[in-house]
């Protein structure tokens, strides 16, 4: 499972982060515990971006990405991650989309814990005062002012990516001004919403990568050939003999001997030059009585 968890400060990212490591056996990645450890391993990546810190310089998406791809190869991150505080700007998700992609991955949702600015503000203040009543020491970071800064940053930043994962149908959206149990079971049902969809999308991929594929063309039935000695003439020859014959007909009744009749004809016999023979009358009787 990989999951993208995004929401403005004092949201309870980290909290819900925890919950969703403890029950899915995945890791909680922040870019700067990844920009830490990186520097502290002395790895290529971590190397640059220390010369790029040790400036004051912010350092460039393409090395965070860096990091980030070098972090989710290792064994802990197998079964999957969750990336908090990261990405922070859209051209960071798209670097983070084209990495994963490369990799034969993508993220499987991007969970977003909608709040009130106004009432986080609140809380911030009520937990600082609750703080000094019991004479704890205050971060720097936690007061009212600060969270207000870091509200104004997130909604020119961050906040366009909502829009950026919900053009990708990847967001799921859960109120994360509700009690911290209700708010994890509302992200378990959006992560088991976001795996039916990815596998119903998937089915209908296939299906028409199946259907656009070239249906085979069935083989021709061969003629089987007839006997030499057999009376039935194949279905060939019996057209061409029914041509054969409508042909000598329409002839014969034009007058016309085929050329097949004229050369099967006998010539006629010729007559004779000679005359034949006069044959010689016999005398009557007056005739022979007067020769007497």
């Amino acid at each position: 499972m990989r999951v993208v968890l995004l929401g403005p400060p004092g949201a309870g990212k980290g909290t819900q982060a925890k919950e969703l490591v403890a029950k899915h056996g995945i890791v909680q990645l922040s870019t700067g515990d990844m920009l830490r450890a990186a520097v502290a391993a002395g790895t290529p990546v971590g190397l640059k971006a220390k010369d790029i810190m040790a400036r004051g310089e912010l350092v460039p998406d393409e090395v965070v990405v860096s990091i980030v791809s070098d972090r989710i190869e290792q064994p802990d991150a197998k079964n999957g991650f969750i990336l908090d505080g990261f990405p922070r700007t859209v051209p960071q998700a798209e670097a983070l989309d084209k990495m994963l992609a490369e990799k034969g991955m993508r993220l499987d949702a991007v969970v977003e814990l909608k709040v009130d600015p106004e009432i986080l503000i609140r809380r911030i203040e009520n937990r600082v005062a609750e703080m000094i009543a019991r004479g704890e020491a205050v971060r720097a970071d936690d007061n009212p002012e600060v969270l207000k800064q870091r509200l104004t940053s997130y909604q020119a930043q961050t906040a366009p990516l909502v829009a950026y994962y919900a053009g990708k149908k990847a967001l799921r959206s859960v109120d994360g001004m509700a009690a911290i149990p209700a708010v994890t079971v509302a992200i378990d049902r959006a992560l088991a919403a976001a795996k039916a969809s990815a596998k119903g999308g998937a089915k209908g991929r296939a299906e028409s990568q199946q259907a656009a594929k070239p249906k085979a063309k069935a083989p021709k039935a061969k003629v089987k050939a007839q006997p030499k000695n057999s009376k039935k003439k194949p279905g060939s020859v019996r057209k061409a003999a029914g041509k054969r014959s409508g042909t000598v007909k329409k002839t014969a009744k034009k007058g016309k001997r085929p050329s097949s009749a004229r050369k099967a004809a006998k010539p006629a016999k010729r007559r004779s030059s000679t005359r034949p023979k006069a044959r010689k009358s016999k005398p009557n009787a007056r005739a022979r009585r007067l020769t007497k």
